[in-house]
This record gives C-alpha cells, sequence and structure tokens, in this order.
C-alpha cells in the first residue's frame, strides 16, 4: 500500500547549497562556517528567528548542487548548534527535518539566497500493510549484515528500533556506499514505502557487490601469501646450498645460473649473441614461477651447447685418407674416388685461401644408393675416418613429422630442436660427417612432409642460413658432409635428388666378397663367436662357394650370416669335444656343417633338369630392390580344341611389362615367315607367358626380347642356350632398345653362373661401370635387333620338334 502524503506548511527559507552531498530527513550533520554560502545560510536564519521573536531554532534549507544546478527538492533543517567543530573551526551543527519542494525565489535578511518551498508531510498506515512490513524487516536484516561487517555494534541496536518506515528509508542516507545521484534519487521520492524499497535495492546491490570483492581479494590473498611462502623457502633452499657448497669447498657452482655472464662468456657469433642477449633480458624480468622461465632456460642451455665455432681440421693427407678408405672396404671405387675428389678440392681452397666464398664453406651432400648389405651405413664411418671428423648417424626410417627435420615451434610443450641441430650438438663441431640413413624411408602424413623441410639441409646453396624452428637463429651448414642412403632410387622425391651428387653401389663381384669376408667379415665374427684368431681359419674355396652357393645377393649380409654361422657351428663342436682346434674350413666341409647349398648355378645342374631343358623358356636379367636378379619367362602354346585365341600374362606383371608381350607376339606375327616360325599357331591357339615367382610384382620393358625370344624357342622347338642371358627393350619392328640398370644386371648374371650376356647396343657405354673382372669372364654381345638376339639365343635344332612341345 502507497502511503499518503499531504502538502499543506508553505514556508520561507535561506538557501544552504550543499555542493555533490545530499541530507536526507532525520540526518545531523556539521557544517563548516568558514565556508562563504553555509554562514551567510545560517545568519540568514538566525536574523529571521530573532526579527520573528519566536523561541523556535533558525531554519535553513538544504538544497543539493549538482555540477552547479539545484536539485527540485531540499530538506528543511534547523540549526541545533553554533559552536567549533572538532578541529577548532567555527561550526553549525543542523538537522534534517523534513521534506521541501522547491518554488520561486523571494527576499529575506543577510546574504543568503532566499526561496518559497512546500513542506511535504508524509503519513504511513497504521498497522503496516503486509509488503510494507515484509520490506521493513528485509532492510533492517540487510542493514544489520552491513553494519557487523563493519563493526558497527552500537548503530545496530538504533537502526532495529526504528519503527517509521520514512525515517528508516532515509536513515540510509548515512550509507557512505551510496552515489550523490542515488541519494538525490532517494530525496526526490516522497512515497516512504517506495523510498524504503530503493534503499532496500541499493543496500542489496552493494553487499553483492562487497561478497564478490572479499572473495576476490580471499583469493588474491592467498596467492599472495602462496608466492610469498614459495619465495620464502626458496630463498632458504638457496642459502642452505650455498652454505653445503661452502662447507664442501665449492664456491664457483653457482656461477652456472648465470646465463648473461654465460652467454657473454661463450665464443658465439655476434647474431646469436644479440638473440641471447635478448632472451636472457626477458627471463630477469620472469619470475621463477612462470613456466616461461622454463622455456627460456632450456633455449639458452640448447644454444650454449651448440658448438658455433668448433671446427674439426680436416686431414689433408689424402693418399693417407684413400688408404683408410681401401683398408676398410673393399669395391666402391666410385665413392672412393668421390671422397679423395673432394678433400683434393678442399686442400686446395684452404691452401689458396678460398675456405670461404659467399658466406658459403665446401660441404657435400652425396646420396648412397644401393641394394641392402652393401655398405652404404658403414661408409659414413669409413668417410670420417678418412677426414678425421666427426661422424654422426641419423636415421630418418619412418619420419612423418615436419618438426623431425626442422625442430618445434617454442611455444609448445617438451619442443625440441629438429634431428639436423641434435646432430650438430652430438658432433662437437661444425663440420661433421652426417649420415642421413634410410632417406627413401621417409614419409608424409597430415604433421607434413620430412622430405620437403630436408630440401633446405641439402641444398648447398641454401644451408649456410638453415634456420631451425627451435632455435630461430641461422646456421651455417655449409661445412657439414652430408651422406644419404637409400635403397629404392624412385622413392627419394625428385627435387630432393636434384639437389644431392648421386652415387649408385651395384653390389659386389665374387671376388670382392671373398675379400670381404677374409679381410673384415671373418675376424669379426671370431671375437663374436669367442673364438681367438688361428683357432678357426676360413679358406678361400669356402668363402668363394659360401658367396657364390649357399647365398646369392647384391650385398654380403647373408654371406655373414652364413660364416657367423659356420663358426658357431666348430665353437660348439669344440666345446662338445667333436673337434680339435685349430681347424681349417675347406670348400669341402662346408656341407657337413651347415648343410647343402640353395643357390645351384643353372650351368652346374644336369642339363635335363634345366630350366631352360625345354623350348619356350628364357632367361631374363632385372632390376629389384636387393640388386640384379635372373629371371626365366615360360612360354606354351594351348589346345586348339579346348583354349581360346589370344593372350595369357601371369606372374604378378605391371603394365608395362604386358605391353611388352603384346609387342613381341606383334612382332613375332608380323614377322614369322620371315623368321621361318610357324606363326599361323598363333592365330588359332592361345599363347600363355608366364613369369615365376609370381608373389613378387615385376614392371618395366627390358623382358621384352627375353618374352620374344621364349615365343620363338616355342614355335621353332628350339631350345634357349642355358649359358645365355639377356635385356632390353624390344619395338614392333624388332628394334632392341636401351635399358637400365646395366650394371646390376651384369653383375647378377655373374653370380647365376651365366657366361654370356645380350644388351642393347646403345647401353655399350655402360659397360664401361662393370668391375673388369666380370667383364672378363661374360661374353657380352652388344645388339641392334631381335634377330641377332635369336640367332645367338636359341641353340641349333638337331632334332625337329613338334611345336606342340
Amino acid at each position: 500500500m502507497a502511503a499518503e502524503s499531504t502538502a499543506n506548511t508553505s514556508l520561507a527559507l535561506p538557501v544552504l547549497p550543499l555542493d555533490d552531498e545530499v541530507v536526507l530527513p532525520g540526518m545531523v550533520v556539521p557544517f563548516d562556517l568558514s565556508d562563504a554560502d553555509v554562514r551567510a545560510a545560517v545568519e540568514a536564519a538566525q536574523a529571521a528567528a530573532r526579527s520573528s521573536g519566536s523561541s523556535s531554532k533558525p531554519k535553513v534549507l538544504l538544497v543539493p548542487r549538482i555540477d552547479g544546478t539545484y536539485a527540485g527538492t531540499g530538506v528543511l533543517g534547523t540549526v541545533e548548534q553554533v559552536g567549533r567543530l572538532s578541529d577548532g573551526d567555527p561550526g553549525a551543527l543542523i538537522r534534517g527535518r523534513a521534506r521541501v519542494r522547491i518554488g520561486a525565489g523571494t527576499t529575506g535578511p543577510g546574504a543568503a539566497l532566499w526561496v518559497e518551498g512546500t513542506q511535504v508531510e508524509e503519513t504511513v498506515p497504521d498497522p503496516l500493510p503486509g509488503v510494507t512490513a515484509e520490506l521493513v524487516k528485509e532492510y533492517k536484516a540487510l542493514a544489520t549484515s552491513w553494519l557487523k561487517k563493519r563493526g558497527a555494534w552500537q548503530v545496530v541496536d538504533r537502526v532495529q528500533q526504528i519503527e517509521d518506515v520514512a525515517a528508516l528509508a532515509d536513515n540510509s542516507g548515512y550509507s557512505p556506499f551510496l552515489t550523490t545521484e542515488q541519494k538525490v534519487k532517494l530525496l526526490e521520492t516522497e512515497d516512504p514505502t517506495v523510498r524504503l524499497k530503493l534503499a532496500t535495492e541499493q543496500l542489496r546491490e552493494h553487499l553483492a557487490e562487497q561478497d564478490v570483492a572479499e572473495s576476490i581479494a580471499k583469493d588474491v590473498q592467498e596467492g599472495v601469501d602462496k608466492q610469498q611462502r614459495e619465495f620464502l623457502l626458496r630463498r632458504q633452499l638457496e642459502a642452505v646450498r650455498k652454505e653445503l657448497r661452502e662447507l664442501n669447498g665449492q664456491e664457483g657452482e653457482e656461477e652456472s645460473d648465470d646465463y648473461r655472464a654465460r652467454v657473454e662468456a661463450a665464443d658465439l657469433p655476434e647474431h646469436v649473441r644479440e638473440a641471447a642477449l635478448k632472451e636472457v633480458e626477458k627471463l630477469e624480468r620472469t619470475s621463477d614461477q612462470s613456466p616461461e622461465g622454463s622455456w627460456i632456460r632450456t633455449w639458452l642451455d640448447t644454444v650454449l651447447e651448440l658448438p658455433w665455432t668448433e671446427r674439426t681440421e680436416d686431414a689433408y693427407d689424402i693418399k693417407g685418407a684413400q688408404q683408410v678408405l681401401d683398408a676398410e672396404h673393399a669395391g666402391l671405387e666410385d665413392v672412393k674416388e668421390r671422397i679423395t675428389e673432394y678433400l683434393a678440392v678442399r686442400k686446395r681452397r684452404t691452401d689458396r685461401g678460398m675456405g670461404v666464398i659467399g658466406g658459403r664453406r665446401g660441404g657435400a651432400v652425396l646420396a648412397l644408393v644401393g641394394p641392402p648389405g652393401v655398405g652404404k651405413t658403414s661408409l659414413g664411418e669409413s668417410v670420417a675416418h678418412a677426414m678425421g671428423r666427426k661422424f654422426v648417424r641419423v636415421a630418418l626410417g619412418g619420419v612423418r613429422d615436419e618438426a623431425e627435420i626442422r625442430g618445434h615451434r617454442r611455444t609448445y610443450v617438451g619442443a625440441l630442436p629438429g634431428r639436423i641441430v641434435r646432430a650438430i650438438k652430438e658432433a662437437g663441431s661444425m663440420n661433421p660427417v652426417v649420415l642421413l640413413d634410410e632417406i627413401d624411408k621417409v614419409g608424409s602424413d597430415f604433421r607434413g612432409d620430412p622430405a620437403a623441410a630436408l630440401l633446405e639441409v641439402l641444398d648447398p646453396a641454401q644451408n649456410h642460413t638453415f634456420r631451425d624452428h627451435y632455435l630461430e637463429v641461422e646456421l651455417d651448414l655449409s661445412d657439414v658432409v652430408f651422406l644419404a642412403t637409400a635403397n629404392v632410387l624412385e622413392a627419394i622425391p625428385e627435387a630432393l635428388l636434384d639437389r644431392m651428387e648421386l652415387v649408385r653401389l651395384d653390389g659386389y663381384t665374387e671376388d670382392e666378397k671373398v675379400v670381404i669376408g677374409r679381410d673384415h667379415l671373418v675376424p669379426r665374427q671370431l671375437d663374436r663367436a669367442g673364438l681367438a684368431e688361428g683357432e678357426v681359419t676360413v679358406d678361400e674355396s669356402a668363402l668363394r662357394k659360401l658367396a657364390g652357393e649357399y647365398t646369392r645377393e647384391a650385398g654380403v649380409r647373408n654371406l655373414e650370416r652364413s660364416i657367423a654361422r659356420l663358426l658357431r657351428k666348430v665353437a660348439a663342436q669344440h666345446e662338445l669335444g667333436e673337434r680339435e682346434l685349430p681347424f681349417t674350413v675347406g670348400a669341402e666341409e662346408l656341407r657337413g656343417l651347415i648343410g647343402r647349398p640353395h643357390h645351384v648355378p643353372e650351368s652346374a645342374q644336369d642339363p635335363a633338369e634345366r630350366r631352360t631343358a625345354v623350348p619356350g623358356v628364357a632367361t631374363g636379367l632385372a632390376v629389384t630392390g636387393a640388386g640384379g636378379d635372373v629371371l626365366f619367362v615360360e612360354a606354351s602354346l594351348a589346345d586348339p580344341e579346348t583354349g581360346a585365341a589370344g593372350l595369357t600374362l601371369t606372374g604378378q606383371l605391371g603394365d608395362v611389362m604386358k605391353e611388352s608381350a603384346q609387342i613381341a607376339l606383334s612382332f613375332l606375327r608380323s614377322h614369322g615367315a620371315e623368321l621361318e616360325l610357324p606363326v599361323g599357331d598363333l592365330k588359332d591357339r592361345g599363347a600363355h607367358i608366364h613369369f615365376p615367382a609370381g608373389a613378387v610384382p615385376k614392371d618395366g620393358p627390358s623382358a621384352g626380347i627375353t618374352m620374344t625370344t621364349a615365343l620363338a624357342s616355342l614355335l621353332s622347338g628350339r631350345l634357349v642356350r642355358t649359358d645365355v642371358a639377356m635385356t632390353g627393350e624390344v619395338s614392333l619392328t624388332g628394334r632392341v632398345l636401351p635399358i637400365g640398370g646395366v650394371k646390376q644386371k651384369l653383375l647378377a648374371a655373374h653370380r647365376a653362373g651365366i657366361t654370356t650376356v645380350i644388351i642393347p647396343k646403345r647401353n655399350e657405354p655402360d659397360l664401361d661401370d662393370v668391375p673388369a673382372e666380370v667383364l672378363e669372364k661374360l661374353d657380352v654381345h652388344a645388339v641392334t635387333d631381335v634377330r641377332q638376339v635369336l640367332d645367338l639365343a636359341l641353340a641349333p635344332a638337331e632334332v625337329k620338334v613338334p611345336a606342340a612341345a
């Protein structure tokens, strides 16, 4: 229920302006009489009271003045007392009585401003309505809670004793948290119930803000207390450590924590020193508890541990380096020559003061490509040994994250520099030999392409300013010798391969395997088998048989396994008392120790058991991931009554090889009469060409002349010579076109016991790469036409054999 209000008293009062201040009825406020406006209003009120002859107290009108503008409502105040304030200045004590609506100005005694006003009389129903009573109860509860927090217990009792609604609402004028605008709003609200509701809302909002502020202050205080406690404990810990160092005579250890001193004392390039000092400044501004401090310290430790100015002196004894390479590796002449050339050029550049040209040093990037087991990885150690440099191996097999090469950004938790930077750090010099092992096994996925990140590393024109994502400073890699190893050349991205100098390792000859086995493998396996030198001797004939008949590979891994198995067998027999030492293993002892051979050459087999003992089988040569290999091609014709005409191909062949088979068939159909072959059978009977070892995928054009020879043998009934193998692409006109991998194929033919090899005429220059001892044992024919191939490969027909055979 709203209270009733009536206006029945008209007044003329001197104005006492209140600048940015509000006085509500019921409040008692002291005023300083040294203020001209206050003194003028009080003196005018006193003069008016004396002139009226009344015994009542002098009256003034307390009006808020906000930014020079007077409010429309003021408060009638009586001057209770005039005297001295607590500080000794003259003052007056004025009590607010009632609200007054301000009217027009008027005249009166003194220098004060006089206005006419109408006093507002406020009445509240008795008893109070339920809503108003609840409002009174809520306001008292809120006011009591706020006063208790401030410790104003005496005021609590006074507030609880106020029963008048208007007086209770106006009592909020004492609240220090209310703004001037809020107090003016209370002053201008004449309805006591509405005014009490407004005061209650203001007090409730303040208490809510106070609770939030107290909660925040409590959290902040707890955090500060924790930090102060941790700070004190750390100081105490440092003091204890210092005392312990002094007791142990280790006063200088604390200098390791002084990063600024370490950076200034380190021998760093200028751009690295500037970057490190900036990080030190950040570290000095960072608190010990900040995680950023740990990141900066880790980065500084990495930078300080890198060998920015450390370099090993190259061994410029060219002959000595060549002797080291020859002693540690048999064969591999191409690589040895390349390293010797590199050292010779480095020596001449150094002698003439040309070590650094255009900011770049004379590093090298070589790609060693070859089948497994030929010594690509161990060659890296030999190169480092020959050059007098440190050696580091970086395994790239299975790496799929670009950050493994270029490093992580420092914003990531657990960030690390890339493998290249870690290799330099591990080597301890800026010019090591870095072996990038299995570069063809690098993969790519959503984390990036590591091969793309290697483009800058392996580019001699760019790697003198290599920038790792973690370091973010330039690192000079131009003096590093990079050796990249791979098994499959096609798996290396073309852009990356273009930046490297390619050196092929095509496998060892049988003589080289015997030398490697005698000089390297046998001594190493003797140690591993616990046998002393001289206790077991492996004869060269045994090594040759192991290399030729027990293993057939481009490398020497299986040869080493066979030697290890052989020596283990001898050691076990000696321990069992079955064999006396010393013992010499000859070729005739091999079968009794490790069983029968697995790879008997075709030439050593019984003529009736050879694959080429029937027409329609020819011997080809191919290149695989394990080096060169011998490939057999079988052809047959279907029964005219059961088989449909056409060509059937089996053996898991690729598209290119299928096309070669079609070309071979088309050539024979069109030139059969010229070659005196019964090509009529090819029209009525289906031809079937099969490549054994069907589980192995095969592709490429180099089996063209082999398939043509197999079909010609089948049609003519003439056998293909057992000692002949061939390779070459065939055209529709019968031309023999060049192919790749001649060296690997000739080495495979030599291992398989082949004595005659047919190659395209245009591949003759590739014979220069084949070892001389292999060429001496092979009769190589360079041909240009399939007719020459057939003349060489097909044996004379002594007995007429039906084509159906």
